[in-house]
């Protein structure tokens, strides 16, 4: 599956694909024009790294991955925001790719560290991510409003 896998830097004509990949993510139906304008400032940003799969030009699979200079840490931190492989794509080692490019960003830009948050309904994912490499080492707190 590996040679089958492009991995490339998203750009503006995505949208539709990550779209569609976020709404499947988070199971609800988001406001299209407000997601619009959040993926193109964000893609724009050069402290965002935006990657999506593609197997024959077909999107499979999307990571953003945001940096920001944090005090505690004294340096460079990157957070992975959202993460999507699709369900018939899932298991093939498409992630760990996705993961393995956020890695080498991460080494080439000198972060101090990479974290990614999951929901609590999504326990699959804490296996996953200990199998990529990641250490279950912090409690998130939100409120919502």
């Amino acid at each position: 599956m590996k040679s089958d896998v492009k991995i490339r830097k998203v750009i503006k004509q995505d949208l539709d694909f990550v779209y569609k990949a976020i709404n499947e993510l988070e199971n609800e139906v988001l406001d299209f024009e407000v997601f619009r304008e959040i993926f193109h400032e964000n893609i724009s940003n050069p402290k965002n790294f935006y990657l999506i799969a593609e197997i024959e030009k077909e999107g499979v699979g999307f990571i953003s991955f945001h940096t920001q200079n944090l005090l505690h840490h004294c340096g460079l931190v990157g957070e992975i925001q959202e993460f999507f492989i699709h369900k018939n794509y899932r298991g093939k080692g498409i992630g760990r790719q996705l993961i393995e490019k956020i890695i080498d960003y991460a080494d080439r830009n000198n972060l101090k560290s990479i974290e990614v948050t999951t929901n609590k309904r999504r326990v699959e994912n804490v296996m996953i991510y200990e199998n990529l490499g990641f250490g279950l080492t912090h409690n998130k707190f939100t409120i919502y409003k």
